[in-house]
């Protein structure tokens, strides 16, 4: 297996300390990808590993997330630890792109997975002017089937001002379904696309108005996310 290191979070998992894992390998290329350097490469290591290093961190992390890239592209290893992280009595969480429903079926099917954060990157109709693929269908497949299972589902989008307008973030809300939605600010630094890093961020308050107009197309709780005031639900 491939990865891009690991950290320990407060943040990722909320209220639990976290061994993050970052998976490297992607078939997206997203514009505003802040992560560039694990779509492909990465450090070669093994599940045994990796589950030793859970093992030395087991007495001060609550949880164990797995991100990327797009960790499916390496689903038998993500499924090697959670069925480890599972049995030493921890939690999971994966942040995955939906990109792979029948990959995920198979982490759902074994129950590995406590927390999934879905990244929707825009109306399912419009993946391929944002993402340059036809994703969309795949990716509402894969949030359909999480919700057929007792998994906690948080659904981010970023909003990246030149791709995706309010109106977008409105259709995302009302088309999808799930325990939280999260507006995530894009951020400009370290992105795919270099015109991006000329794109302003967008201002927190612009994101709060943003957040306060889908309230009534989501029924779940609104989060917003930047990097001046960290994750703040919208009342």
């Amino acid at each position: 297996m491939y990865i891009g290191g690991n950290v320990i979070s407060s943040v990722e998992f909320h209220g639990n300390m976290s061994l993050v894992i970052f998976m490297a390998g992607c078939p997206l290329r997203c514009k505003y990808c802040h992560n560039a350097e694990l779509l492909e490469g990465g450090d070669e290591t093994s599940p045994e590993d990796i589950c030793k290093e859970i093992d030395d961190s087991a007495d001060f992390i609550d949880a164990v997330v797995i991100s990327g890239g797009e960790p499916l592209v390496q689903v038998d290893a993500v499924a090697d630890i959670f069925k480890h992280v599972k049995e030493i009595g921890l939690k999971t969480k994966l942040d995955t792109s939906g990109i792979y429903p029948n990959r995920l079926e198979k982490l759902l099917e074994a129950d590995l997975v406590d927390y999934i954060s879905l990244d929707i990157k825009a109306p399912f109709y419009k993946y391929k002017k944002i993402v340059g693929s036809n994703m969309g269908p795949q990716v509402l497949d894969s949030m359909e089937l999480i919700n057929e299972y007792d998994v906690h589902l948080e659904v981010r989008t970023t909003f990246v001002p030149t791709l995706l307008t309010k109106k977008d973030i409105v259709r995302i809300a009302d088309e999808v379904k799930a325990d939280v939605y999260t507006i995530q600010q894009f951020r400009n630094k370290e992105v795919l696309d270099p015109d991006l890093a000329k794109v302003e961020n967008p201002n927190p308050n612009e994101l709060h108005k943003i957040a306060k107009s889908i309230k009534p197309y989501f029924n779940g709780v609104i989060k917003v996310k930047s990097a001046e005031f960290g994750e703040e639900i919208i009342d």
